[in-house]
């Protein structure tokens, strides 16, 4: 379901990008969306589902069908309630938002006014995506995970609607991809309920603020919203400072970013998501050997996936994001220069996806406050080195680089750190044979990376070919490099039980 909701969100920003290229517009409706974006990840998918699990997962394991049907009811409310108000004053104060956000839009006085009209419009869908991260995280718990997976191809079929067939009709034509956002939120909450509703927990919202199971929940969100959703403040810090860079360096760094998504999204955000629950319920029985376990398994996972990902995606850089979104508006040179920070990007997803495993192992436990300090440590990092690097690569007329750099380096170091602090308290002890498992992948991807560069060639032909050749091509060297892979992991001795054996949920 998650691939199938990554191919169409491919679909989605091929159609963006033909309709709005990277100009103007385009930068200001992805502001708008980002926004909103972020504050969805912090208030649903990631530190509420953060926190919400755990205390649901032992709910269900130690308390009776009633008490876990209350607590659902009054999580409901207590967000609904929050998460409403938000909504409200972001509408309200739509203006001062994007003169925080993206400062460097004051000089352009047609992208600051579309930005606060489309921020008012898509703003609400926070509310509704709340909610259906909400329901979704109770699907989760119950293992239901096919449902949470599949909503995001609602959005992405409804953003694909209105700016396909809706546009023409706005006398902004991005304007009616906001709207598209809006919907979205709506008809994924809605397909949802019933799956929830099958369960016997369909909330009846109630406020209950003082409810102990929910003041739980809200002791535990409150560390989590740093210390789940670092990557999208740091996205959040690089869009105000892109709003000063040339128009089209928010749709670059965006393009770049939707790439990276693809491999974290199917993968790591998939495995995160599977494996929280079964660690809470190992908490909550005390089992720390399986937790442990569990947590290897899943680390050996994300690495062999994410690896060759990392090393194909830095390689084929130029040939995908030609292939996927050069065409209508979307030129050339917008296609050179999201190619140089996908290429920057692109390791960083190894060090995204080791968070997404290893960030669980202190949620599962309730320990949210550890993950809020190595937040701090990354955001100050990212920071601290953008404000180092932005200002010569401006100089060459790449300053997007310099972002991209700085949000794939700290992704290793919130990894590393997350790592550090789990070995050091006993929580997680590696299994046998790492160096060795290692050294494997990485012969492995450096035969995957020279069959891929082979096909690579130069970048100039790939933008003269027409989309059928250049999809074909594509997918045969991506095939090729798959293949090659696969073929020196048996050559060097690994083999799929060797991944998937251990401590894989059953």
């Amino acid at each position: 379901m998650t691939l199938l909701s990554r191919i169409l969100g491919f679909v989605r920003d091929m159609v963006l990008a033909q309709q709005f290229g990277a100009t103007y517009a385009a930068d200001a409706f992805l502001v708008a969306f980002r926004i909103p974006n972020l504050l969805r990840r912090l208030f649903a998918e990631g530190a509420f589902s953060q926190a919400f699990v755990p205390v649901l997962a032992e709910y269900k394991s130690q308390r009776s069908q009633a008490e876990v049907k209350a607590l659902v009811d009054r999580a409901a409310g207590t967000l609904a309630a929050a998460v409403l108000l938000v909504t409200i004053f972001a509408v309200l104060a739509a203006p001062l938002i994007v003169y925080v956000v993206a400062p460097g839009f004051r000089t352009d006085a047609d992208k600051l006014a579309v930005t606060q009209q489309m921020l008012r419009i898509t703003f609400p869908y926070l509310l509704f995506i709340s909610l259906a991260a909400f329901t979704g995280a109770v699907l989760n718990t119950w293992e239901r995970f096919w449902v949470p997976a599949f909503t995001p191809v609602l959005l992405n079929v409804c953003m694909i609607v209105m700016a396909l067939w809706a546009a023409p009709y706005f006398a902004q034509p991005v304007v009616a991809v906001a709207w598209g956002v809006f919907l979205g939120g709506v008809v994924q909450l809605a397909f949802q309920l019933p799956q929830v509703a099958r369960l016997g927990l369909l909330p009846r919202p109630r406020f209950a603020w003082h409810d102990r199971g929910v003041r739980r929940i809200m002791a535990l969100m409150g560390p989590a919203i740093f210390g789940v959703s670092v990557s999208q403040i740091n996205l959040l810090i690089n869009t105000m400072l892109a709003s000063f860079l040339p128009t089209g360096s928010v749709s670059w760094l965006y393009y770049s970013d939707r790439l990276l998504e693809f491999p974290l999204g199917i993968f790591g955000i998939a495995l995160g998501t599977v494996i929280l629950p079964y660690l809470s319920e190992r908490h909550a029985q005390g089992a720390g050997e399986q937790f442990s376990g569990l947590l290897d398994w899943a680390l050996r996972g994300a690495v062999v996936i994410t690896l060759p990902a990392a090393v194909g995606l830095t390689i084929l850089a130029g040939p995908i994001l030609a292939t996927l979104f050069q065409y209508g508006k979307m030129t050339p040179r917008d296609v050179e220069m999201a190619m140089l920070s996908t290429m920057v990007y692109a390791p960083g997803i190894l060090g995204f996806t080791l968070v997404k495993v290893l960030a669980p192992g202190y949620f599962a436990r309730q320990d949210t406050r550890t993950p809020v300090r190595i937040g701090v440590i990354c955001v100050l990092a990212n920071f601290f080195i953008n404000i180092v690097i932005i200002w010569p690569l401006m100089k060459l007329g790449i300053g997007h680089v310099g972002l991209a750099f700085a949000t794939a380096f700290t992704g290793f170091l919130n990894a590393a750190l997350l790592y550090v602090g789990l070995r050091r308290r006993g929580i997680y002890s590696p299994g046998p044979g790492w160096l060795k498992f290692w050294m494997q992948l990485l012969c492995a991807s450096a035969l995957m990376a020279a069959v891929v560069w082979v096909g690579r060639g130069d970048l100039d032909r790939w933008i003269a070919w027409t989309a059928w050749q250049r999809a074909w091509h594509l997918a045969l060297w991506v095939a090729a490099g798959m293949a090659s892979y696969w073929m020196a992991l048996r050559v060097v001795g690994v083999r799929w039980k060797d991944v998937t054996a251990g401590g894989a949920p059953v």
